[in-house]
């Protein structure tokens, strides 16, 4: 197969969809990788490293879909890049297709197989791909948080793991998921008190037994919720229906019962966002802007900030999907892995994702109907 990596085009965005060392993988068995010029030297992978491990460099974004019949990217393509499309072409990368409507019309006119890394799900539900880098958001998020209680940034001057005399700041987290597990990490380790809230007791049950009762737990309701959210001096959204886009929660109400200078950190954005105040994403350029005294955060590349180690954790999880789908070919693939079955969203002109569109409130077609499985 013949296999392109374009350079990261999305504001801020520092990731690349391959490493040295996977380029490397691919090269021995056959496939030829091509790699855009300084596609990850934002990450310390300059095209030295890549032309050692086999790949041939290219120098722009238009030669990579032109030459190439799987091209593996990190986020969703820009709309300047729908028009390098190549009709049949396999695209993989994070897509969120939920809130993408013009790129899923792009996709299905070009007839491109698209395979989103966030929707490819495991018989027992966990999404391999998406663990890696919501690991990472989680994990950031309060760090990000931290920064922006600061005076240098808006905050009113708020420590988060307090000092004697003066409480820690509360940090409510909406979601038990791995977003929510890895955020309740890094908030207890920096001594916040931290309440977590899901609708499922189950999950709540596991937080209970990490933290041993160090982190405070519910379910999640509208009591609940608004109860927690008028103590809260951090928000963190973690909420997640894969594929699907995320329910409004936070309506402008609730939120105007917040602390003045308290933050909310929507990781839930790249699905739409769980807060009725934030409309559209923010960047990596421009993180964050503040309505009725509350700091809104919405970037939804967090991985980006920690472009190398982000870049490292996807491909120990994606190497071996797209060593499969190049060594065996998309219907095989498919068929004898189930996962990737899930996470094939646009197939020969038609959405083949059920959850995408019922968001989109466009027809589906099972994928099964079209490889004959």
């Amino acid at each position: 197969m013949i296999i392109g990596i374009p350079k990261e085009i999305k504001n801020g965005e520092t990731r690349v969809s391959l490493t040295p060392a996977s380029v490397e993988a691919l090269v021995e068995r056959e496939h030829v990788v091509y790699v855009q010029e300084n596609a990850g030297i934002n990450v310390g992978f300059d095209d030295e490293l890549y032309e050692h491990a086999g790949a041939k460099i290219v120098n722009s974004i238009e030669e990579i879909y032109a030459k190439s019949e799987i091209v593996v990217k990190v986020k969703e393509p820009q709309p300047v890049e729908f028009s390098m499309f190549k009709t049949g072409q396999t695209i993989l990368t994070y897509f969120h297709l939920a809130v993408e409507p013009e790129l899923t019309e792009e996709l299905l006119k070009k007839k491109i197989t698209a395979i989103a890394y966030e929707t490819i799900q495991c018989p027992d539900g966990r999404l391999p791909l998406l663990h890696p880098m919501s690991e990472i958001a989680g994990k950031m998020s309060i760090q990000i948080a931290a920064k922006l209680l600061e005076n240098s940034e808006a905050g009113y001057g708020t420590l988060i793991g307090g000092v004697p005399g003066v409480a820690p700041a509360e940090v409510l987290i909406i979601g038990a998921g791995t977003v929510g597990l890895n955020a309740a990490k890094i908030a207890a380790g920096m001594g916040a008190s931290v309440t977590v809230l899901d609708i499922n007791p189950e999950k709540l049950s596991i937080i209970d037994n990490i933290f041993a009762g160090r982190v405070k737990t519910a379910v999640s309701n509208r009591y609940n919720i608004t109860k927690f959210l008028r103590q809260a001096d951090v928000l963190v959204s973690a909420v997640l229906i894969p594929g699907a886009k995320a329910p409004k929660i936070i309506t402008k109400d609730l939120e105007r019962t917040m602390k003045k200078g308290s933050v909310i950190i929507d990781v839930s954005i790249d699905q739409g966002g769980i807060t009725d105040s934030i409309k559209v994403p923010t960047s990596i350029e421009k993180p964050y802007f503040t309505e009725n005294g509350v700091i809104h955060y919405a970037v939804p590349n967090i991985p980006g900030l920690v472009g190398r180690s982000a870049t490292i954790s996807l491909n120990n999880y994606s190497l071996p999907y797209i060593m499969k789908l190049a060594g065996k070919g998309f219907i095989a693939a498919v068929k004898s892995t189930p996962e990737m079955y899930k996470g094939v969203n646009t197939y020969q002109g038609k959405l083949v994702n059920s959850d995408v569109a019922e968001a989109l409130n466009m027809a589906y077609t099972e994928l099964s109907v079209l490889i004959g499985f």
